[in-house]
């Protein structure tokens, strides 16, 4: 970590991450290190060796582990977080039903990076896609300031009693979580009042007894199952106040999506994390060529903004989305499907075409994303020779490939 000038910091993204556990006040963080988030444990094992987090630092024997503790101490009142990405992600694949269940608000960082096999430790989303139905509020961001400052809207919002659910932040391992950046930290002093103290309405205590995780006869578990996703769609009125009252407080804001010269796009490309900075850079060059193109870059996955979405998406002549994950199996990716299913609910019949893209790591270029848009000019046109579903940068020898 480097000063650069007063409040403004030189931060990898995981740096980004651990400063913000650690202006957060953490009670609880509980840890089994992965590549590439590993950095994040180890500073703030920093900060709470130095005496710089007054906090408990867990270093226990799994990642399943590591969620398990998280929920036992976020259900005493505690404030708690973890962090995590890839095959340490799916082995918490249990208990991440039980973190949403229980309605704790458990905050998690994850360095996004592949599945296994072939071994690859390198950034896409296939992670964060399979826990998308696991009921927590999932945040997609596309640079550093953003990982710090979302991190530490996380606390705010997850730990708000209208939502009391957990949340994952997602930032693209490497590309975010290894790379540096100048970052506008806040003083301690102006996070406190944001993100005051837990202070949670009910809490596991041997003097006021409660009821946590009891059994859910087919009585009530249905109910409870619908509450529970009722709470995540409703979220997203929360999060939106959350990132206005931040905004309005320290002047930076990201909102559930933000558009990029969309204001009279024909054609657009809709996607996630930090590749599309280079599909801005792509519609700029772009529109410097005379094209009406533009992007939209979905902050929020979890609970998803159909109806907003919707209406921004409704004009256009064609649609791209661009994905770093695959569905096998099925007709679309995860993102792509979301989006084929708003479109139909509101009667909008928009040529659309699913890129697949960045899978263990592989480059997205600016020629990509032009690639990308030339193709959507010829299916608007009805002139498009690609199948629905396209590879973006797949190796022309692929089917000679035997694992």
């Amino acid at each position: 970590m480097k000063v650069i000038q007063k409040n403004r910091l030189a931060l990898s993204g995981n740096e980004a991450v651990a400063y913000a556990v650690k202006q957060a006040k953490v009670d609880v963080t509980a840890v089994y290190p992965i590549t590439p988030s590993t950095a994040v444990s180890e500073k703030i094992s920093e900060y709470v060796a130095k005496g710089e987090l007054d906090g408990e630092l867990l270093l226990v024997e799994s990642e399943h582990s590591a969620l398990s503790a998280c929920i036992g101490a976020a259900a005493v009142g505690a404030r708690v977080f973890t962090v995590t990405c890839s095959q340490g992600l799916l082995l918490m694949h249990e208990i991440l039903y039980i973190a949403s269940a229980l309605r704790v608000p458990v905050v998690m960082a994850v360095a996004n990076r592949s599945i296994s096999a072939p071994l690859n430790i390198w950034c896409d989303h296939s992670d964060a896609m399979d826990q998308r139905d696991t009921n927590w509020i999932m945040i997609f961001v596309l640079s550093v300031q953003e990982v710090y400052d979302r991190m530490i809207q996380a606390f705010r919002i997850a730990e708000d009693f209208r939502v009391r659910l957990p949340i994952m932040v997602n930032y693209d391992g490497f590309t975010l979580s290894h790379t540096y950046s100048p970052v506008d930290v806040l003083s301690d002093e102006e996070v406190s009042p944001f993100l005051p103290r837990r202070e949670p309405p009910f809490k596991l205590d041997p003097k006021n007894p409660i009821t946590l995780g009891a059994v859910g006869n087919p009585d009530y578990y249905m109910e409870a199952k619908v509450q529970a996703s009722k709470a995540l769609t409703d979220s997203l009125l929360v999060i939106d106040e959350v990132d206005k009252e931040f905004e309005k407080k320290f002047g930076r804001s990201y909102g559930i999506y933000r558009k990029f010269m969309m204001e009279d796009a024909e054609i657009a490309i809709v996607g996630m994390g930090s590749a599309m900075g280079t599909a801005k850079e792509a519609v700029r060059r772009l529109r410097k060529e005379g094209k009406k193109v533009g992007a939209l870059i979905l902050n929020i996955y979890r609970p998803f903004a159909y109806e907003m979405l919707a209406k921004e998406l409704k004009d256009l002549k064609a649609l791209g989305v661009m994905e770093r994950a695959l569905s096998p199996g099925g007709v679309s990716s995860p993102l792509m499907s979301d989006l084929l299913s708003t479109l139909y609910l509101n009667s909008i019949n928009i040529p659309t075409m699913n890129f697949i893209a960045g899978l263990g790591g592989r480059d997205i270029t600016i020629d990509d994303f032009r690639k990308m848009f030339s193709e959507l000019e010829l299916l608007e046109k009805g002139k498009s020779k690609r199948p629905y579903l396209t590879y973006v940068g797949l190796r022309s020898e692929e089917r000679e490939m035997v694992l």
